[in-house]
């Protein structure tokens, strides 16, 4: 026995340094010290970067997960391809100043008062604390540092990054530019960039260009997040249409304000992509002793194509970036009081759709515009929020308690941000409101905007909001915002300091939310403007839900909730159900507006004084059907079955995250001479597994109330599903189909 533990004896060295080497490995966050190589991994994803022999940090590799540390060699500067190509304009830097002849996209540029503006950041130090590393850049001669902050997410992959510009000399400077950090992306030609553009009513349609040597910027100019362009990109190559296998990486800026993002393809072939505060219009002056810190920018990669690109993003969204856990709860379905009556709110009106909405299993019942001030259309009253005494004598607490009484919480449409010249606060205020003294003040939806920058708007700003919330049961906040900015001028402090405005004004509107849900924590606030002109990853750390598009027409929301889902989860996805003929003057079936609606977060919209008893009893039996499928449509893994390119056929899949139920919903435009639709294949389905199947599929009214039940249709393999489909019996313009499926044994 003593010669077999002596023997033993013999390996324990041997089991300390693989014991060592493995916990090395589930780092996620390692430096090499003899390399000087900064090793970040998370998930299949590692992300290396150096020190080279010039103490600039360099961009080393970002792909599929390496786990062997001897591979990555140290790294060593580009060299000079000629005297008009220095070394400078083509090493990749993690984080590049304006200076010692970089011709690329910076991620800072400053200027001093003596006029200098050349900035060359070195390594100065840095630290690991669990999933973060920070590392300190400072310029060669003068005291102007940049902390870099890297956050890994270890169960997706994905990378946060974000600077602080510090000031730590006697004299101010102005910064130029603000990146939140430079990606560069492996060494290849023939990308692809993936992004979301519209304008109002026709948001988030998906873009795709090939990336040639030069730049491509994607960007908002109008103060906020906008219609225009979204902060989301991906990048793969090839023009490759398969959305469940590919390299492809991708992004998001969390900002609500002027943005950009640059996608920089050099004359050496090197794709780099540099984001966060527009360089437009931008100066921050940076006193002694003061910091500015970035936008959060996220990059994530993944070998499983756009559609896995899109779940990663889906899942990081509802566990890490929306606020108190609410992304792991399931949203309530909502109806909305705007199109029943506009402005022609009152205590009885209300009441009355308020029953109606209950039958018909309503969760949550919102008032919106016209129940303040002088709000009898949309030329007065905004910045005027007290409760209207003529539409609701007994204030809002009487109509509350009798919502309340029906099962339903309650919520309120609210316009923080803006103000009608027609208004007792802009007849008290007027310098509250943006503007450049001797010049006319643009009107957009005959509002102005509030200089939420201003510290005593933003008080003001809080103090109504809290007041409202605190005296009466609000449970949730439609928070809008209608127009854009327009002579941003902030005459009331130096000229050097005035276009801070397009920083300060969105930091000042994150402060009013983190105290308002601070201060009351139950309280559930949606995004919206103008339909999705503020939607990023900084408002979504601050509310619960957004509203994608003021267009609720079935079919043009279908193209749009398909580009919303690229960058954003279907949990946040506001879905209505309104009445037809709609915005294009389309009429479609009761059925189709619902099975459209009921692949997000489910809310009715219609007109319910108007509505039928028949229309009334299907909405109910949806509503139901619905209750059963949004645990997996809101929090499920999201297939897109059909190719981006096809308008005419479009097929969704959302399935459980534990593999026990997926719905799937199948949408046909028109038919034509005749052809139906190929079988549907299913995807992350369990082969060896059969499923019990039911179906919504009646196009025409049926006497039997049917219409908006499930009814079974007998159980078929995984493997079958998989590989043979479902067979689709859509015909005619806009007939539509939900097929639900459980797992009953394997």
């Amino acid at each position: 026995m003593r010669l077999i533990r002596l023997a033993s004896l013999r390996f324990v060295p041997l089991l300390l340094v693989l014991v060592a080497a493995q916990t090395a490995l589930s780092q996620s966050i390692r430096f090499l010290e003899d390399k000087k190589l900064f090793v970040l991994q998370g998930g299949p994803v590692s992300y290396v970067f150096g020190i080279n022999e010039r103490n600039e940090l360099q961009h080393v590799y970002w792909g599929g997960k390496v786990v062997r540390d001897a591979d990555f060699q140290p790294v060593k500067s580009t060299r000079e391809w000629s005297g008009l190509d220095l070394s400078q304009a083509y090493t990749p830097q993690e984080y590049a100043g304006w200076g010692a002849g970089l011709y690329t996209e910076p991620a800072l540029k400053v200027t001093w008062p003596d006029g200098n503006r050349d900035l060359v950041l070195h390594y100065e130090s840095h630290k690991i604390a669990g999933d973060t590393l920070s590392v300190l850049l400072k310029d060669i001669s003068r005291p102007i540092y940049v902390e870099l902050r890297y956050t890994v997410y270890p169960e997706t992959g994905l990378i946060e990054r974000q600077s602080r510009i510090e000031n730590r000399g006697k004299t101010p400077f102005s910064i130029e530019s603000a990146q939140s950090a430079n990606w560069t992306l492996p060494d290849a030609t023939g990308y692809r960039l993936r992004s979301l553009g519209g304008r109002w009513a026709g948001e988030d349609q998906l873009v795709e260009t090939p990336v040639k040597m030069g730049m491509q910027v994607l960007e908002s100019r109008r103060g906020g997040t906008s219609q225009q362009s979204n902060p989301w990109f991906a990048l793969d190559q090839d023009g490759n249409t398969d959305q469940e296998h590919g390299d492809v990486f991708f992004g998001a800026l969390g900002w609500s304000g002027n943005w950009r993002i640059s996608v920089e393809e050099t004359s050496m072939h090197q794709v780099r992509v540099t984001g966060g505060y527009n360089t437009f219009d931008f100066a921050y002056t940076l006193a002694p002793g003061a910091s500015l810190e970035t936008p959060a920018f996220y990059g994530g990669y993944t070998s499983g194509g756009i559609g896995d690109a899109s779940r990663i993003m889906h899942r990081f969204e509802r566990t890490k970036i929306l606020p108190d856990g609410s992304g792991l709860k399931t949203r309530p379905v909502l109806y909305n009081s705007w199109e029943a009556t506009e402005f022609k709110v009152d205590e009885a009106g209300q009441t009355a759709l308020a029953e109606k909405a209950a039958a018909m299993g309503i969760e949550r019942f919102v008032m919106d515009d016209g129940w303040f001030g002088k709000r009898n259309d949309d030329h007065a009253g905004l910045g005027d929020w007290n409760v209207n005494p003529a539409k609701f004598p007994n204030g809002l607490g009487s109509l509350i308690k009798k919502v309340n009484s029906l099962g339903m919480s309650f919520g309120l449409w609210v316009e923080p941000e803006m103000v009608n010249p027609d208004s007792d606060l802009y007849r008290k205020h007027p310098d509250w409101a943006m503007h450049f003294d001797g010049r006319p003040r643009t009107e957009g939806r005959h509002q102005l905007m509030l200089n939420l920058a201003r510290e005593d708007v933003k008080e003001y700003t809080f103090h109504w909001l809290d007041q409202l919330v605190t005296n009466n049961k609000i449970s949730f906040l439609k928070w809008d915002y209608n127009r854009n900015f327009t002579e941003p001028g902030w005459p009331e402090v130096p000229v050097d300091q005035q276009k801070k405005i397009w920083v300060q004004f969105t930091a000042n509107y994150y402060e009013i939310l983190d105290r308002l849900r601070k201060k009351h924590p139950g309280l559930e606030i949606e995004s919206c403007a103008s339909g999705g002109g503020r939607v990023d990853l900084g408002v979504l750390k601050r509310t619960d839900e957004v509203w994608p598009s003021d267009n609720t027409e079935a079919f043009d929301r279908l193209d749009i909730q398909r580009g919303f889902t690229y960058a954003y989860t279907p949990h946040i996805m506001m879905a209505w159900v309104t009445d037809v003929p709609n915005f294009n003057g389309r009429s479609v079936s009761l059925q189709y507006r619902f099975l459209v609606a009921m692949q997000g977060a489910l809310a009715v919209g219609s007109n319910l004084n108007k509505s039928s008893d028949e229309d009334l009893a299907e909405s109910k039996r949806f509503v139901a059907a619905y209750k059963e499928i949004r645990e997996t449509v809101q929090n499920g893994a999201l297939y897109r079955l059909t190719p981006a390119a096809d308008t005419n056929f479009i097929a969704n899949e959302y399935a459980a995250e534990d593999g026990k139920q997926v719905a799937a919903f199948a949408f046909l435009h028109s038919q034509q001479r005749g052809y139906g639709v190929s079988p549907l294949h299913l995807s992350g389905l369990d082969e060896q597994a059969v499923y019990k199947i039911r179906v919504i599929k009646t196009p025409r009214r049926s006497p039997d109330g049917t219409v908006g039940a499930l009814t079974d249709m007998g159980t078929l393999s995984g493997a079958y599903l998989t590989h043979h489909g479902l067979d689709l019996t859509l015909q005619g313009d806009y007939d539509s189909v939900l097929y639900v499926l459980e797992k009953v044994a394997n």
